[in-house]
């Protein structure tokens, strides 16, 4: 019996033969080069595919000093609105040239601080944290060895970038819209230490103060959940008189509220009108029909791989703050107060 040689895996020299061209002109193909021409690179395509090559992507990064990798940590992947940044950033960064590695600290701080350690040690190129719970000193240490964006929290320190949305400013357009329909007695469930929670408890709160409805001002402790969001609003309709309307933090302790006004034997919006913030897809499901404030979340993703990039590869040294106008949404769960005896 003969026994056959395995066959190694082919290597850069095996395609760069077949193609009839260098070692280099492959490198510069495999980096996705846009100097070559169509038909040199077509060759080199096809000379790979035909002998089944992929690059060493690890010692491609020890030669560049680049991998081409951004990390991606997101406070909760359970919640539609950082699914729907992740979708933006993946989208911009695959124009860009970059792949994407994402993981989540499941909003307990001390794992957001071991996933950005975790990122740091795989040598990332660029960080984009979105929703992080964990101390901003932690967030400028890393600053210090990559470029950072943060999504949907502010930046203070020179060295990060951020995108936001004008949490204020959403949460006074819920307010005023609530007023709008005749509301007074309209009440507010918080985020918690969610990022952006206190700007949209601050937001409602100016609005309260500007609409001369002081007296009705009404926070239950919550957090950007479902169960925030029910222990929240338990605590409101325990309170009398019942507030006509509610504010919540985000469309997951909309959902939260809800729960909790159904439980009471209660409606939305026949006994109480309900308000979310992100205009997440679980705000425009049929039977929710949640009225909610829209915050633009592709957009942002995309933005925050563009700003990293910048840093990266455009050696900008200033920081950035995009803040993003947001918007009202309006649907089925807000509707003028019922008359009450």
């Amino acid at each position: 019996m003969v026994s056959r040689r395995r066959r190694g895996k082919p290597t850069i020299t095996d395609v760069a033969r077949r193609a009839g061209v260098s070692k280099s002109l492959v490198s510069l193909v495999m980096r996705g080069a846009r100097h070559v021409s169509a038909k040199r690179r077509g060759a080199v395509q096809a000379a790979a595919a035909a002998l089944g090559y992929r690059p060493n992507a690890m010692a491609r990064s020890l030669v560049q000093r680049r991998t081409g990798i951004l990390g991606v940590l997101s406070s909760d992947l359970h919640n539609p609105f950082f699914a729907d940044v992740v979708d933006g950033i993946h989208e911009q960064a695959g124009r860009a040239g970059y792949r994407v590695l994402v993981t989540t600290g499941g909003r307990v701080p001390a794992r957001e601080d071991e996933a950005i350690e975790t990122l740091l040690q795989l040598r990332v190129d660029g960080l984009i944290l979105a929703g992080l719970l964990v101390e901003s000193r932690l967030i400028v240490d890393a600053s210090r060895e990559l470029p950072v964006v943060l999504v949907g929290r502010t930046a203070r320190a020179a060295s990060l970038d951020s995108v936001t949305n004008d949490d204020w400013a959403g949460a006074v357009a819920a307010v005023r819209h609530c007023a709008s329909l005749g509301h007074r007695a309209i009440a507010h469930v918080d985020g918690g230490q969610g990022a952006g929670a206190s700007a949209r408890r601050g937001g409602y709160e100016e609005a309260m103060r500007e609409l001369r409805l002081g007296k009705y001002r009404r926070v239950a402790a919550g957090s950007f959940t479902e169960e925030g969001g029910h222990s929240g609003g338990l605590v409101l309709l325990e309170q009398r008189p019942l507030p006509t309307a509610i504010f919540a933090a985000n469309d997951l302790a909309a959902i939260g509220v809800l729960n909790a006004i159904e439980e009471r034997g209660l409606g939305v919006p026949d006994d109480i009108s309900l308000v979310g913030y992100d205009n997440t897809s679980l705000a425009a499901l049929r039977h929710l029909s949640l009225t909610t404030v829209h915050q633009p979340r592709l957009e942002m993703g995309q933005l925050a791989v563009s700003i990293l990039i910048e840093r990266l590869e455009e050696g900008r040294t200033r920081p950035r703050r995009a803040v993003l106008s947001p918007s009202l949404v309006v649907r089925g769960t807000t509707a003028p107060p019922a008359p009450r005896a």
